[in-house]
């Protein structure tokens, strides 16, 4: 049976997923030197943004024939190196379009209503509120300039 370690926390339903077809060793986040000691066990990895997958890791993976990647980039792989020992490198970069998407929105609409510089100014003891009043989005275009 495929072994795969997670080493970030990911979903519950992702991980129950993953467990449907492998075995799975769910364990927190490691540094290299810990993660290099055991990497050897598995022919899998399945991390978010905190575990580094760097040239040693998988170097000492000898079994690890793909790593996956819980979010967009794969910043956090040396994708060169696995390339260079025929490991697959991959991701789920839809996995947070909608929250970005949301996120972008947030911001944009506290740009709009000055919110970041009221709080600042509330947080410093003052009242200002005629001074934050941002401008309506009724009726008009957002956009990024």
């Amino acid at each position: 049976m495929v072994k795969v370690l997670i080493t970030d926390k990911i979903n519950d339903l992702a991980v129950k997923t993953v467990e449907k077809a492998a075995s799975v060793d769910n364990l927190a986040t490691m540094e290299e030197e810990e993660l290099c000691k055991i990497i050897d066990r598995y022919d899998a990895i399945l991390v978010r943004s905190q575990t580094k997958v760097t040239k040693k890791v998988i170097e000492a993976g000898k079994n690890l024939k793909i790593i996956a990647r819980a979010g967009v980039g794969v910043d956090n792989i040396d994708v060169e190196e696995a390339t260079k020992k025929g490991i697959i490198v991959v991701n789920s970069p839809d996995g947070n379009t909608h929250a970005a998407a949301e996120h972008t929105i947030a911001m944009m609409m506290a740009m709009s209503r000055n919110i970041p510089s009221a709080d600042i100014s509330v947080k410093s003891g003052l009242w200002e509120r005629s001074k934050f009043t941002g401008v309506e989005v009724y009726s008009k275009t957002l956009g990024i300039r």
